[in-house]
């Protein structure tokens, strides 16, 4: 690329081009940060994608990286690309909500340490987007803001909890977005608007002050099942950002150092002779054109591997039971009652259900044997197996009024079903990914999962770039104004 995108709304390239173009003067940073807002302005009052936007300091950030090249410093990584952050990650000086009204005038002291990163690094914020009420749920939905809707289809739902991050990316609107996954909340919403989303390892990217610091009831939950993770239209994207966002802190002490050197090393002839299997199902109904797609993609990165596709799956039990209990055991349910007979706050409805059952420490006792269980067979079965594939989610996307779809395959389904196939990464913490691979019939987009051994992140991306080689999916536009509506075929 030669030029800024223009401020008449273009669609943002990818943070590389963005990156190389500002850091050799073939524009500005300010540029690209006016571009990114006109962008915005044009398209985010028909999907809400954002909920808090300072476009001053977005200015403010970009001049200063223009300053920085000016003098002759370098500006990092990131120069000037603009990044959104999820609305359950902090942010100084910018309002962070956790998609409640509980919070609904917060301003934090502090950045999360990954926002932190992502400046040093040269990037610039460009605001907050919308999320479910504390990422609890697996849509978008909160009490606070507008819905967030698809720019597939502005009548569904685009998944969640990090549903405008996922938005903004597929929109065009920048290059990157953080999202949060503690059950599937970066891949979700990656597999429903057709980009790219990777939750790597846990402990790849630390988490501070985010669901570690107990001043914050609601925020604070979900400690040993979450992650931070980048969505993008490339892989390559997320790997920059990952480079940026790893390492131990000193205030997350389930951190990781960084022994990868270099995570833009993506050559897919390193993957080798890979074992890999593919499960169509975890035990409940999955939609035909899903499967279809996916189990096709599976095939067809086995054949270009040279490989044989083994159909196996993990033998955990359960998984579901175990999940739910161990979010209701990591939530401040008494900070959050709280919080709410304080201000007269009625919970989301997923939120409302962990916050009244009836748990017992039994119950706990046992989800923590669960998940032992869960981990243990799990690591038996990749031990055999370097990569494993399956649907992202169960159904494409949905009404957005809806928390689940009400059939799949023309079975009646409970709410979370559609989502099987997500917390088991969650649960044993190992790096997984959803990749776009075609669309259904009425042109909606298709996720397949990409999950791999614990700590082989750059397996899971090298894969991830391997398919994206193969099928090319940056290139396809969802039919919002201003972009050109390229064929569906991948």
């Amino acid at each position: 690329m030669t030029r800024a995108p223009t401020t008449t709304g273009d669609a943002l390239p990818d943070a590389r081009t963005i990156a190389t173009g500002v850091i050799s003067g073939n524009f500005s940073a300010r540029e690209v940060a006016q571009a990114a807002l006109d962008r915005v302005g044009a398209l985010d009052s028909d999907l809400a994608a954002f909920c808090t936007l300072d476009p001053e300091a977005v200015l403010a950030q970009a001049q200063a990286v223009d300053d920085w090249i000016a003098s002759g410093q370098n500006p990092g990584p990131l120069a000037g690309v603009p990044v959104a952050i999820k609305d359950l990650i902090a942010t100084k000086g910018l309002r962070t909500t956790f998609g409640s009204p509980l919070y609904a005038d917060f301003i934090p002291d502090e950045d999360d340490i990954v926002v932190a990163r992502l400046r040093a690094a040269g990037a610039v914020i460009v605001g907050k987007t919308n999320a479910s009420e504390f990422g609890y749920g697996p849509v978008g939905h909160n009490g606070l803001f507008p819905a967030t809707r698809n720019p597939w289809n502005r009548d569904l739902t685009p998944g969640g909890s990090s549903a405008g991050s996922a938005v903004a990316v597929a929109a065009g609107m920048l290059p990157i977005a953080l999202g949060s996954d503690g059950g599937g909340s970066i891949r979700i919403p990656a597999a429903l608007t057709g980009i790219f989303g990777i939750k790597p390892s846990w402990g790849r990217v630390p988490l501070w002050p985010g669901c570690r610091d107990e001043r914050y009831p609601g925020a604070s939950g979900w400690e040993a099942l979450e992650h931070i993770g980048p969505l993008t239209r490339t892989v390559a994207d997320a790997a920059l950002a990952l480079a940026v966002m790893c390492g131990p802190t000193p205030f997350d002490r389930h951190s990781l150092p960084n022994e990868i050197s270099d995570w833009s090393d993506l050559d897919p002839s390193r993957i080798g002779r890979m074992r890999i299997a593919y499960a169509s199902d975890h035990g409940t109904a999955v939609d035909p054109e899903v499967a279809a797609l996916c189990e096709a993609a599976a095939l067809n990165m086995a054949r270009t591997l040279g490989v044989r596709l083994h159909h196996a799956q993990p033998d955990t039990g359960p998984v579901p039971p175990v999940f739910e209990a161990i979010v209701a055991m990591e939530t401040d349910r008494a900070g959050l009652r709280s919080l709410a007979r304080a201000q007269g706050h009625d919970f989301s409805a997923p939120l409302t259900e962990v916050l009244d059952a009836d748990w017992s420490a039994d119950d706990f006792t046992n989800a923590i044997l669960g998940r032992k269980r869960i981990a243990n067979a799990t690591a038996r079965f990749m031990a055999d197996y370097d990569l494993f594939f399956s649907p992202t989610v169960a159904a494409p996307a949905f009404p957005i009024h809806k928390l689940g779809p009400d059939t799949i395959a023309g079975h009646a389904v409970a709410d979370g079903d559609w989502t099987c196939f997500s917390a088991l990464a969650n649960l044993t913490g190992l790096p997984s990914a959803s990749v776009p691979v075609g669309f259904t019939a009425a042109g909606l987009p298709v996720g397949l999962q990409i999950t791999g051994r614990r700590l082989a992140d750059l397996d899971v991306l090298r894969a991830a770039a391997l398919f994206e080689q193969i099928h090319p999916w940056a290139h396809i536009w969802p039919p919002v104004s201003g972009v050109l509506h390229q064929d569906q075929a991948l």
